[in-house]
């Protein structure tokens, strides 16, 4: 119960920094380039580059350190399951904000934070924690672990870290062994 606990502090700190950065750089991109009187679907393309920049953030903070003990060898499988999980949160949090916006007409910046940033952002970190915790950062299964360990042993990831091998120490040469051996004559 404790690692649960100290699991879900970590992954709220990390959600924290990419709320920051989703939220932040949703409503600049919102009050500038994006602009729904500029471009109409503006938030919502807003909100995918948000969110996009966010989970990059995220998987950095999470595999390093808040799943860090179930971290894989295999950095693009998981990053793959970790991109599909936040592809979900992702498509929660456009959901939301697709229903406030176009299914009921709340069309200010207060009602776009409240439905994306607000109620699609708990909803996704609900589904992408527990997905997190049960697929991309789950705690190896016997298989996996030996299938892990026979792709480091035969290919190391980093060569500087492995240490060279050892050879065995050489016998002390005699006076006779090192002296030139002798050539026989060949026959013509």
């Amino acid at each position: 119960m404790r690692r649960l606990i100290s699991q879900l502090l970590r992954f709220g700190l990390v959600g924290g920094v990419g709320f920051v950065i989703d939220v932040g750089l949703f409503n600049l991109l919102i009050a500038t380039v994006l602009h729904p009187a500029q471009l109409h679907e503006g938030p919502l393309i807003a909100k995918a580059i948000s969110t996009t920049v966010a989970i990059v953030a995220n998987w950095l903070g999470n595999r390093f350190w808040t799943f860090r003990e179930h971290r894989g060898h295999r950095v693009w499988r998981e990053g793959l399951q970790f991109g599909v999980v936040s592809v979900g949160g992702l498509l929660i949090g456009l959901a939301c904000l697709w229903v406030s916006r176009y299914a009921l007409g709340f069309d200010s910046v207060v009602a776009d934070n409240v439905a994306g940033n607000g109620i699609g952002l708990v909803l996704g970190t609900v589904f992408r924690f527990w997905l997190y915790r049960v697929w991309v950062f789950a705690p190896h299964t016997p298989a996996e672990a030996i299938e892990d360990a026979t792709v480091t042993d035969s290919a190391p990831t980093d060569p500087a870290a492995t240490p060279a091998p050892r050879r065995a120490p050489r016998a002390p040469r005699s006076a006779a062994a090192s002296a030139p051996a002798a050539v026989a004559p060949r026959p013509d």
